[in-house]
C-alpha cells in the first residue's frame, strides 16, 4: 500500500480518566432490595415516550413525563437478570444489571457533546458478592463524564452523583462520600 502524504486521517482522541467504582453493601436480601430498587426506579414508559416523539411534542412535555415516570430522578431503560444465563455455566451468584437514567438530565450533557451518551444512562448492578452479601454497584457518574473535558458536562455528572446518593438514602442503604 502506498502512503499518500496528502491524505489526512481523522483525528483520534484518547482521553484517559480514573473512575471510582462504588460497591455499596446493603443489609438486605438480594430479592427484597432488588424489588425495592425497581419500585423506586420504575421502567421508562416507552409507549408514552414514543407518543411524544410521534406528535413532535414540546420538550416541556418530555420533562413532565420524566418527572411523572421517575419521581426520584431515575428510570430503568434496560435490565438483565444475569444468573439464569450464567447459571448454565454453574454460577450461582445472582446479579441484575441495569441502565438507569433520565433523558432530561442526559439532554443537558448532550447539548454540549452528543458523545456524552456513552455514559448515559448509568450502568448499575445489584449483585451478590462471593460471600453472598448483597451489593449495589455504580461507577461515580462525575468520573465517567470527566473524560469529555467539558465543565458543563462534569457539573451534570456531579448532580448525578448526588441523585444516586439520594436514591441510596431513599432505599435505606449507606451513602458513600463520593455520592454526596
Amino acid at each position: 500500500m502506498v502512503h499518500n502524504a496528502s491524505t489526512t486521517q481523522p483525528a483520534t482522541r484518547a482521553p484517559t480518566r480514573s473512575v471510582t467504582r462504588l460497591e455499596i453493601a446493603v443489609e438486605e436480601d438480594y430479592e427484597q432490595f432488588r424489588a425495592r430498587y425497581e419500585r423506586a426506579v420504575p421502567p421508562l414508559d416507552y409507549q408514552r415516550t414514543f407518543d411524544l416523539i410521534a406528535r413532535q411534542a414540546p420538550w416541556s412535555d418530555v420533562i413532565d413525563l420524566a418527572d411523572d415516570n421517575g419521581p426520584l430522578g431515575f428510570m430503568i431503560y434496560w435490565k438483565f437478570d444475569a444468573q439464569p444465563l450464567f447459571g448454565l455455566a454453574g454460577n450461582r451468584a445472582r446479579c441484575t444489571e441495569y441502565l438507569m437514567g433520565n433523558h432530561t438530565i442526559a439532554e443537558r450533557m448532550y447539548r454540549h457533546d452528543a458523545g456524552a451518551l456513552l455514559y448515559a444512562p448509568l450502568r448499575t448492578t445489584i449483585h451478590e458478592s462471593p460471600s453472598g452479601e448483597t451489593l449495589f454497584a455504580i461507577d461515580r457518574p462525575s468520573d465517567t463524564v470527566a473524560a469529555l473535558g467539558r465543565s458543563e458536562i462534569t457539573e451534570v455528572g456531579r448532580e448525578l452523583d448526588r441523585k444516586a446518593g439520594a436514591l441510596l438514602r431513599h432505599l435505606g442503604a449507606p451513602v458513600p462520600d463520593e455520592l454526596t
